[in-house]
């Protein structure tokens, strides 16, 4: 029996990007169903790459961001020799990410050309950005052969709609989680995930969070606040503000801060439980999207046309301001207005089942 394929992808450092890097392994895994695909990345993601069938092992890359490690990049390379990959897939673009597949020999190396990566790749793709617009479609694009001349941005198959990314959910893990936390799902949930690993300018502020939430309560939904234990400022602001809805003492508590106290498999549990996800552009959205539940994603300083929440179910709220997208940490001009002026109403609008506003307003 021949043994089947093995492909090593070193995969991205973002949590977002390494779910919408889930498109490529479901590509590769249609496109050669034997095909053995080990994911080499941050010790974060083990959890959420447990949760993606097409994976069969993540490895870790115990690299510190930013360092050259020579030492340990050798030493990881001959661990990774004796499995034999026939393919290496280089999902970031510094020359650093692609120097491990060289030296662990594995024969074919596929990547977009990035920084000093001739080479380094010997199957070197050029990206065209016009063509793969989102990210999600470059990753997926990079599971199949390379356009021949004036062939477009990939081989046959490169250019069909990306597979959606797809987060399977452990119920019996879910259960647990659910009990450790004291929670229950009585009644309708809406998560919020107003934190941002990347910086403020992507998140939309306390008090429009909190308006929403008051409003829900109001409804007789309960509140899950998600984030890590950086967001705990910005959750407990918003729990603050969204406590003061609240009527008789003997009312059970229906906010809950669950900022800090789950890994990430639990939030890939307990956001599948949500009514509906609202979220800040970060790796929370695009794990609600992967769950299969509804989702309201704010914009600011970033682009939705390069890492949308790829599922049906999500919607895209932005004010298109001529100053964004910016893509900047803090805003450059001081007022965040991309976001300050994108109050709670569309959101709750949203929420409500209404209509998709017409173009030029909020969308």
């Amino acid at each position: 029996m021949t043994a089947a394929r093995q492909c090593l992808v070193v995969g991205p450092s973002w949590v977002g990007d390494m779910i919408m890097a889930q498109s490529l392994y479901t590509a590769l895994r249609r496109a050669q169903p034997d095909l053995a695909i080990d994911v080499l990345a941050p010790a974060w993601s083990a959890g959420i790459l447990a949760r993606m069938p097409e994976v069969r092992r993540a490895l870790v890359a115990p690299f510190a961001h930013g360092r050259f490690d020579w030492a340990g990049r050798r030493q990881l390379a001959r661990e990774l020799r004796p499995t034999a990959y026939d393919q290496a897939i280089v999902l970031p673009n510094s020359w650093k990410s692609a120097l491990v597949p060289l030296l662990a020999g594995i024969p074919l190396r596929t990547g977009y050309l990035g920084e000093f990566r001739h080479g380094l790749l010997n199957d070197a793709r050029r990206l065209d950005k016009q063509a793969l617009p989102r990210l999600v479609e470059r990753y997926a694009a990079l599971a199949f052969p390379p356009a021949p001349p004036r062939g477009g941005a990939g081989g046959e198959g490169a250019t069909l709609a990306p597979p959606q990314p797809r987060l399977s959910v452990n119920p019996e893990a879910q259960q647990a989680s659910l009990a450790r936390l004291g929670l229950a799902l009585d009644r309708p949930i809406l998560a919020l995930c107003p934190g941002a690993e990347f910086g403020p300018a992507k998140r939309w502020p306390e008090a429009h969070y909190a308006a929403v939430a008051r409003a829900k309560l109001q409804d007789g939904w309960q509140v899950w606040l998600f984030g890590s234990a950086k967001d705990l400022p910005v959750t407990e602001a918003i729990a603050v503000l969204a406590r003061e809805v609240r009527g008789s003492g003997d009312e059970p508590e229906q906010i809950h801060n669950l900022a800090g106290r789950t890994s990430l498999e639990e939030t890939v549990d307990l956001l599948a439980c949500a009514a509906t996800v609202v979220s800040n552009d970060s790796g929370l959205m695009h794990i609600a999207a992967a769950v299969d539940v509804p989702v309201i994603a704010l914009y600011g300083s970033t682009d939705p046309g390069y890492t949308p929440p790829y599922s049906p179910r999500a919607r895209v709220l932005r004010l298109g301001l001529e100053c964004s997208p910016c893509f900047k940490r803090i805003c450059p001009l001081g007022h965040l207005d991309c976001l300050n002026k994108l109050g709670p109403e569309p959101v709750l609008e949203a929420l409500d089942g209404a209509p998709a506003p017409a173009e030029g307003e909020v969308a």
